[in-house]
């Protein structure tokens, strides 16, 4: 039962300890052959992803004019590198033995595409009168030998590695077709040592984490709000889970399910006014709709003697995914908003939970046990295929970024809590590591425009 996993999840969580450190990425798959785990007689066959290729961008950074001048721990060219390198679309092009190229009559283009470049970016970063920086950067075809794009921005020095995630965004956007999601952030639950517990926002890289909460009581289930203003979650300071919604920003923040009874598992609602929880007021384990303000009362959105968890909404707000044991074992469920039949989605295995859908509503990803393997999956909503993407043994909490490319989740290696993600066809893993202890509980933000 997906209760009682949580329960001994809690309770392994809890007996973790290490030393403090910022988080570090680590690429640990591209794309090469899996190995799947031997099979238990008594469990469903692992429906593996096939590992592919992809054609990938080669693309030259060549480091900015000035950027040594600005102090920070990686220049902006090395950041927008590190970004473009870690989506596995693409492949940064030596710079080793150039001259400096900082404007585009500069670009040596015949020996660029004799390193099987496609393209090239250039910039600078200027100091500006004020204290701040003016970072420019151009994206030129190596092939026709012309600008593809480039802007021009204005930073703090404490701004200058978000610049270079935009940059980063805008140069996916352009060579890939898709949004970008290197300017994002992502927050989960550190657990210290001597039972204290942060939950933490940091980009999406890992880099500046910053504590929005600590505690001596358990967290659990951080979501961001659809404008990344604020997040929601579940704290156990009352000795029991009450639900919060903390703005960034200001860290004010409201209890706005503290009912009788367990509050728990926040989803929002895709414009930001409702939250869906978990109460146990009634009895039993079900699902309501709140205000976010944490106005009004509770509107119960199913009647079931089951227990029905973790939901999430579909991207248009029409629908919800939930787990529930209403058949017998856990499994993934659909209910309409504004009320109607329970419809069940997940039918290989004996056990799927905490489903969340992709961000153009088409797959969800979730937990599908399989070869005594705890794993995330994929699926698709229009044909009901399903591929595993994962191998660890206990993998939980997966959520998509933002433009559905990679799925976080947490993980361990050698008994302690880490983060991870997986490319959503299965193609590049990456590891999210710290030696403080355990982080556990992964949320991705938005993408905001500002």
């Amino acid at each position: 039962m997906k209760i009682i996993i949580n329960l001994l999840f809690l309770l392994h969580f809890f007996s973790v300890s290490g030393a403090y450190a910022q988080i570090r990425i680590e690429v640990i798959g591209g794309g090469a052959t899996q190995n799947p785990p031997p099979l238990s007689a008594s469990d469903y066959p692992c429906n593996y992803a096939a590992a592919g290729s992809v054609k990938q961008h080669q693309v030259v950074i060549a480091p900015f004019r000035d950027e040594a001048g600005a102090k920070q721990s990686q220049s902006v060219s090395a950041v927008i590198a590190a970004d473009l390198a870690r989506s596995g679309l693409f492949k940064m092009v030596d710079t080793a033995g150039a001259k400096p190229q900082y404007e585009a009559e500069q670009v040596d283009y015949a020996m660029w595409r004799g390193r099987g470049a496609d393209a090239v970016v250039i910039g600078s970063v200027a100091a500006t009168a004020d204290g701040r920086y003016e970072v420019r950067f151009r994206l030129m075809d190596a092939t026709q030998q012309t600008q593809i794009t480039g802007l021009s921005y204005v930073a703090s020095a404490a701004q200058l590695r978000l610049t270079a995630h935009k940059i980063a965004d805008a140069i996916y956007e352009k060579l890939a077709g898709e949004p970008g999601a290197f300017a994002t952030r992502i927050a989960y639950v550190v657990r210290r040592p001597g039972k204290r517990f942060e939950l933490h926002v940091a980009d999406a890289d890992g880099f500046a984490p910053q504590t929005i909460l600590a505690s001596n009581e358990p967290i659990i289930s951080p979501k961001w709000s659809p404008d990344g203003s604020r997040l929601a979650y579940v704290s156990f300071e009352q000795k029991k889970p009450v639900v919060y919604v903390q703005s960034i920003a200001t860290g004010t923040r409201l209890a706005v399910a503290n009912f009788f009874g367990s509050n728990s598992a926040p989803a929002w609602s895709p414009d930001g006014r409702r939250l869906a929880v978990v109460l146990s007021r009634d009895g039993g384990s079900q699902m309501n709709l709140i205000n976010a303000d944490g106005t009004g009362q509770p509107l119960r959105l199913a009647a079931s003697a089951s227990i029905d968890t973790e939901p999430n909404f579909s991207p248009d707000g029409s629908a919800i995914l939930f787990t529930s044991d209403r058949g017998g074992t856990p499994q993934i469920y659909r209910i309409p908003v504004s009320g109607g039949a329970v419809q069940r989605v997940t039918f290989e295995g004996f056990y799927n939970i905490s489903a969340r859908h992709s961000p153009d509503g088409r797959t969800f990803t979730y937990i599908h046990r399989c070869g005594g393997r705890f794993s995330v999956a994929v699926q698709d909503f229009a044909s009901r295929q399903l591929q595993v993407l994962t191998e660890g043994a206990v993998d939980q909490s997966p959520v998509f970024s933002p433009n559905g490319r990679m799925i976080l989740y947490a993980s361990e290696v050698g008994g302690r809590g880490i983060l991870a993600a997986v490319s959503s066809d299965g193609r590049v893993k990456q590891r999210f590591t710290e030696s403080a202890g355990d982080i556990r509980e992964p949320a991705w933000g938005p993408i905001v425009s500002k």
